[in-house]
């Protein structure tokens, strides 16, 4: 008698050992590397910055944009390190200088620059920008860096948040004051919670 087929259990560790396997983001990717590791990778109930992070060496750019839009401001450094590595994936190299610059001095962006300055993290997207736009540098050896950067953003996420299961992400969602006012325009208007209801 033969015993039912078993599947192996996710874990934040195989997944991520598998992540590592894949092909480097460094330019921007047609698609997910993995489209099937999208559902896998959010079924884990991680802390956002380690989800954001998880899609981005999947290079799933639209579910790690998606988490990154609710950390963008300060105390998430975090997440606007991974916003700003993201926009240098997707070939949108202004606004990931910007992103580099907010973070600069900022202990996670000085794990991924280990001198902590500027002119590393934005050198790196400007010899990204290099390669895509005119071949300039060994796309090999970026690649490596690529996925050292986020390696040292994962590590620096895993001491702080731990790589359990997050079931109320709401802590880790800081919006700029324009957004939060947005927001609350948008809700006094059609959410109910303006002077008249609609």
């Amino acid at each position: 008698m033969s015993s039912p087929a078993t599947t192996p259990t996710t874990t934040f560790s195989t997944l991520y050992t598998h992540l590592l396997t894949l092909p480097p983001p460094l330019l921007p990717p047609p698609k997910p590397t993995s489209p099937s590791l999208t559902s896998t990778i959010s079924s884990l109930a991680l802390h956002p910055t380690l989800e954001a992070a998880f899609h981005l060496l999947n290079n799933d750019l639209p579910s790690a944009h998606f988490l990154c839009r609710h950390m963008q401001a300060p105390p998430a450094y975090e997440g606007m390190y991974l916003h700003g590595i993201l926009h240098r994936l997707e070939g949108d190299y202004d606004n990931a200088r910007a992103w580099y610059g907010n973070v600069v001095g900022s202990e996670v962006f000085r794990e991924g620059w280990w001198r902590g300055r500027e002119e590393d993290g934005v050198g790196f997207v400007g010899r990204a920008e290099g390669l895509r736009k005119r071949g300039e540098g060994d796309k090999e050896a970026m690649g490596r860096e690529s996925v050292g950067e986020i390696r040292a953003v994962v590590e620096f996420c895993r001491r702080k948040f731990g790589e359990g299961e997050v079931r109320d992400a709401r802590g880790a969602w800081k919006q700029t004051e324009d957004e939060a006012h947005r927001k609350m325009g948008q809700d006094m208007v059609s959410g109910g919670k303006g002077f008249r209801q609609f």
